[in-house]
């Protein structure tokens, strides 16, 4: 297989319940299965499934709901355990002879990878769990509930660019034991940069793989009418969906989608998600095959604080990466990078 064969994503759709899948497989090898977090879909993965289409089969899809992958009906409260169904299905029909895979989730699909490996444990070879927003771990649980809560109701109130303030204002203090105020991390950047730029209406092109339009990457699909992302032509929630200018287009596209999928992710995925309860008798009795990610620069933030106590508790390794909570689209190549030594290493 040449490097171009190699790298050019073969594209399927897969049945399951209520929803259809759309997926991409690139490579060849064991089976690597790549969940996008937040309002992301199979495109936050491009750079990386292709540094490790060498070693590995790398299947990435857009989450039911989202982009390409149609729900049957309406949309309502997204669960972590009907997500974790939809990728052991994939599994099944990417492996059919029964080889178990690794799978690889940041954030709210951190969470959905703690699930497959807590019900179907003999369906992983290995998880990595990078930063998962479990906030019942918390030294302050009900901190975190209440934060997402009000990211959802400025959501409801205000629209996508006021829940994005809300996040990076409730994300600013340390989450730790001592709570103290930290240096401003690469995440908080993130999201207050993600605040203004949805305020002014005025977008800036990133790097290719720097297109993830959300801060905190996890939530689910509202029931309710979500505010329309295509507003009055003079509203900044339109003017903010412009491409920038200077955005190749397939990259405009891939940006054009995660912004479509914030107001699902907001109403119907942040709090379901955020708030589940892991099995942690399960994750321990599989802890040899769970990882679980921190970002170097998102130490003392919520997902990070939360994803070190679930560690602690079930008695899995920690793997630190380079960025913040979303570094794996700051530097996708040196991501993939440390992504491939933590899936080799014993």
């Amino acid at each position: 297989m040449t490097t171009t064969d190699r790298t050019a994503p073969r594209t399927g759709l897969l049945t399951v319940d209520g929803a259809t899948l759309h997926h991409e497989v690139r490579g060849e090898g064991p089976l690597l299965v790549m969940m996008p977090g937040g309002s992301a879909d199979a495109g936050i993965y491009d750079v990386i499934a292709a540094d490790l289409a060498d070693r590995w089969t790398v299947a990435t899809f857009d989450p039911r709901g989202y982009s390409r992958s149609p729900l049957d009906g309406p949309v309502t409260e997204q669960l972590p355990a009907t997500h974790a169904d939809d990728i052991v299905r994939l599994i099944e029909v990417l492996s059919p002879d029964g080889s178990p895979a690794a799978l690889f989730g940041s954030s709210s699909s951190a969470v959905v990878a703690l699930d497959v490996l807590a019900r179907h444990p003999g369906r992983v070879s290995r998880v990595v769990a990078h930063e998962p927003p479990v906030v019942g771990l918390l030294p302050d649980p009900e901190a975190g509930r209440a934060l997402f809560a009000a990211v959802r109701e400025s959501f409801r109130r205000d629209g996508v660019a006021a829940a994005m303030t809300t996040m990076a204002e409730g994300l600013a203090p340390a989450w730790g034991e001592d709570r103290a105020d930290p240096e401003p991390t690469a995440f908080e950047a993130e999201a207050e940069a993600e605040a203004e730029a949805e305020a002014e209406a005025e977008p800036t092109a990133r790097d290719p793989e720097s297109i993830a339009p959300e801060p905190a990457a996890m939530a689910p699909e509202p029931e309710r009418a979500a505010p329309e992302p295509a507003a009055p032509a003079s509203s900044p929630q339109e003017k903010s969906q412009e491409t920038p200018p200077e955005m190749p287009p397939a990259q405009a596209e891939v940006f054009r989608r995660m912004h479509a999928n914030l107001p699902v992710f907001l109403e119907h995925v942040l709090c379901s998600f955020s708030g589940y309860a892991p099995d942690l008798a399960a994750l321990k009795a599989s802890a040899a095959h769970l990882v679980v990610g921190v970002g170097r620069d998102s130490r003392t933030l919520l997902p990070a604080v939360a994803a070190e106590a679930l560690a602690r508790r079930v008695d899995a390794r920690v793997a630190e990466f380079p960025g913040g909570h979303i570094g794996l689209t700051e530097d996708p190549r040196a991501f993939a990078a440390r992504l491939r030594d933590v899936l080799l290493a014993p």
